[in-house]
């Protein structure tokens, strides 16, 4: 009884002093020479006072031990200073600044502001009480003093570089640094220039840090082979080595470490098999494998409850199948197997995975059906993109509230879209492009809370009326419902009120898309970038005038005639890079006319434009003018400006007179096609068109003789030369002999190989 009263008495004294003093541990006031110290080197730094949230609150009448950022002991010195992310510019000299004169810091932590390229100073060697420095991504460059290694207290050391402000340890080099640095457990040097010899520099960490746990650099320029030394510290926990060039296999040793938590080795040009017993490491949570393009698997089979979250072995070449196994590893969180050459059916057990967060396993060949994830609650992003799925997509979704991107593209899926997966509200991106799905979708009343900003329906069969809930969704960016079946009526218009509106894309359906000229909703679309209406049935031009940022425009095969505007070539305020107009009834182009100065590609084919030919831009990489009626000749100078074209076709156009001999200047042809006219005069001298891989040149009305200089153009497989009044001998050559496709018919005057009449 007296014990219960003395501790009763004991308690209601605490709570008493808690209430009477505050909950804050009282501390001792800063010293005077501290603060003094601490305003000194805030007056010295260059910082944005709108973005501090620390420096900003350092002020002379409050006890710098309550300023943000600084901890004190209770004698009043300062041991920690925290003056990360202040947007410091610059104000650290080595020689003057107050800051190397608190000699009583034990943590210390620079990170992530912006030291404009600033050398490293000298002078952190004073601080000898250290026992955590982090200066990473601080935008200092050059090379690392070397008195950093007398803080030999330092348990963590962090000088992490972005890969645009790049720290070096040359002179120092990594040995000078660290070998009196034993009591390290964390070293992070991500991209600072390490310059060592071969493998050498496992061999230093692991002889001066006996005690290391972490171990971060990533992208040091390190060369290999990766060496098995490392597997000698005992503590290791975390080993991230990415983006070097080690050109071997994985150690097998590294299975050794008991303590392994993280294994990361991404892009490192690593070779051979995966070391199957890592992944029976029982502490193992990370393994990134990925982007090393020659590592083979395959996986192995995974242990009962193991620890592992993240498995991201994409862009290698891993491969098989994905075992079973998989779904009893219960604390995955993220699996990333994209483009790996994986087959065989995806396993029943990845249901299982309830802690599932992130699953990509796209481009790669898994076949089957696809797995109910209606357990994995967490699910943010399923990418099951270019696979070989078939059957039905499961009906129930129900209870995915996390989930924002789902991807199951390029597949064989068949079947309804189930109105489960419509109604998530979270979702974001739905891309379903290229599989077998058909029926009519369904109709949602409510869409108000719906996040939908992408989706992508193309290449499937989708039946009736495009459903009325998406001219409603009030994030939609990117609409994608071409080559499907849908039919009906649709004004343009009936999209003017999703303002975010980036792509809409409407083409290949049964769909007849007017515009109404007294309404101008679409018009005002201000973030329309892309806008392809193929195969609409359209008979009116929409207004585009206002479209200001509109970048690609398709209304090929539709019912448009008359004169092309000149008002189409302003869409975009000039920025215009994409017009493809073919396949319609064209006559002709209002003039004046300025072809926009960054348009790529430029498709007129198929139309009934007569006249003068259009001289393009200079820049056009793709230029068809071909089944036209022009009835002119090309003009002289027209090879000047197909200096960056890729491609010209204007075969099937009625032109007439000779083809200019500036056609040499475009240098850059890869194809060029002026079949099917009636051309006249000789072939010209084509020397310099050293990339060109197909020429057409057939059903014309060409005399002379072929020039010799075509048996040189060691690029070109495709030559047709057939049906004009060529003559003398066919020009022989090693070249010749490539060629996918060569055609000298109808040149009665032609002899030699590989013609069957024979020179005399």
């Amino acid at each position: 009884m007296e014990f219960k009263f003395v501790s009763s008495w004991l308690l209601l004294l605490v709570s008493f002093c808690s209430f009477f003093f505050g909950l804050h541990p009282v501390s001792a006031q800063c010293l005077n020479d501290q603060k003094s110290l601490l305003l000194a080197l805030k007056n010295n730094l260059k910082f944005d006072s709108s973005l501090s949230t620390k420096l900003v609150g350092w002020n002379q009448n409050v006890d710098c031990c309550r300023w943000g950022g600084v901890s004190c002991d209770k004698a009043g010195h300062v041991t920690g200073l925290d003056i990360s992310n202040e947007s410091i510019s610059g104000g650290i000299d080595g020689n003057s600044s107050t800051l190397f004169g608190l000699g009583s810091l034990q943590s210390l932590n620079l990170a992530y502001n912006s030291f404009n390229s600033a050398q490293l100073p000298s002078g952190f060697g004073k601080l000898t009480l250290l026992t955590y420095l982090n200066l990473s991504n601080a935008n200092f460059q050059g090379q690392i003093p070397g008195d950093l290694s007398l803080m030999k207290r330092l348990v963590t050391l962090d000088l992490s570089s972005s890969p645009y402000y790049t720290l070096a340890l040359e002179n120092p080099d990594l040995k000078m640094l660290i070998q009196s640095l034993t009591g390290l457990r964390e070293l992070h040097l991500d991209n600072v220039n390490i310059t060592t010899h071969g493998y050498h520099w496992s061999g230093v960490i692991s002889s001066s840090l006996p005690n290391l746990q972490v171990l971060s650099l990533k992208g040091c320029g390190l060369s290999g082979p990766l060496d098995s030394s490392l597997s000698n510290l005992k503590y290791l926990s975390v080993i991230i080595l990415d983006e070097n060039t080690f050109s071997s296999q994985i150690p097998e040793s590294f299975a050794n470490l008991q303590n392994l938590t993280v294994l990361s080795l991404q892009a490192c040009n690593l070779s051979g098999s995966l070391p199957k017993k890592i992944f029976q490491v029982p502490t193992l949570k990370t393994i990134d494998l990925s982007s090393n393009g020659i590592l083979k698997g395959p996986l192995p089979q995974f242990p009962e409850n193991g620890s592992l979250q993240n498995l991201v072995l994409s862009y290698t070449e891993v491969g098989g199948t994905l075992p079973d196994s998989i779904g009893s590893l219960r604390m995955l969180s993220r699996i990333e197997l994209r483009g790996c050459k994986f087959s065989g059916p995806l396993p029943r057990s990845l249901q299982n995975l309830t802690h599932l967060v992130y699953l990509d396993l796209s481009v790669n060949q898994f076949t089957g059906s696809l797995p109910s994830f209606q357990l994995s609650k967490n699910l943010v992003s399923i990418n099951l993109y270019q696979n070989s799925l078939v059957g039905e997509i499961p009906s129930h979704w129900e209870g995915l509230n996390r989930l924002q991107f789902l991807n199951l593209g390029y597949n064989s899926l068949s079947g309804n879209l189930p109105e489960s997966l419509l109604t998530l509200t979270s979702l974001e991106y739905l891309e379903l492009p290229n599989n077998r799905l058909s029926g009519q979708i369904s109709s949602i009343t409510d869409v108000s809370s719906f996040q939908l900003r992408n989706l992508d329906l193309s290449g499937n069969k989708f039946q009736g009326p495009i459903p009325g809930f998406i001219f409603k969704l009030p994030g939609l960016s990117t609409l994608a419902l071409s080559a499907n079946k849908f039919t009906g009526s649709v004004d343009l218009d009936m999209f003017g009120k999703l303002e975010e509106l980036y792509a809409l894309d409407l083409s290949y359906n049964n769909l007849v898309v007017s515009v109404n000229a007294n309404r101008s909703a679409f018009s005002s679309l201000s973030k329309l970038n892309t806008l392809n209406l193929a195969s609409c049935k359209m008979q009116q031009l929409p207004d585009l005038q206002n479209q200001s940022r509109l970048m690609m425009l398709d209304l090929s095969d539709n019912q448009l005639s008359g004169e092309i505007p000149n008002s189409i070539w302003k869409v975009g305020n000039g920025y215009l890079r994409f017009l493809n107009l073919s396949h319609n009834m064209f006559s002709s182009l209002q003039k004046p006319y300025t072809f926009p100065f960054l348009l790529d590609v430029l498709d007129l084919h198929s139309n009934h434009l007569k006249g003068d030919i259009p001289i393009p831009p200079r820049r056009v990489y793709h230029l068809d003018y071909s089944s036209n009626n022009f009835g002119s000749s090309i003009p002289a100078e027209f090879g000047n400006v197909l200096t960056s074209t890729l491609f010209f076709s204007i075969s099937n156009s009625k032109l007439v007179g000779v083809i200019p001999a500036s056609i040499r200047n475009a240098s850059s042809l890869r194809v060029l096609d002026l079949s099917k006219n009636a051309l006249t005069g000789p072939i010209p001298l084509i020397g310099n068109l050293k990339v060109l891989e197909s020429l057409d040149l057939s059903v014309n009305m060409l005399n002379g003789s072929i020039p010799e200089q075509l048996a040189n153009l060691t690029s070109l497989s495709f030559l047709n030369l057939s049906y004009n009044h060529l003559s003398g001998k066919i020009p022989q050559g090693s070249l010749f002999q490539t060629f996918t496709e060569l055609s000298f018919e109808g040149n009665k005057g032609l002899c030699g190989p590989p013609l069957k009449k024979n020179c005399e």
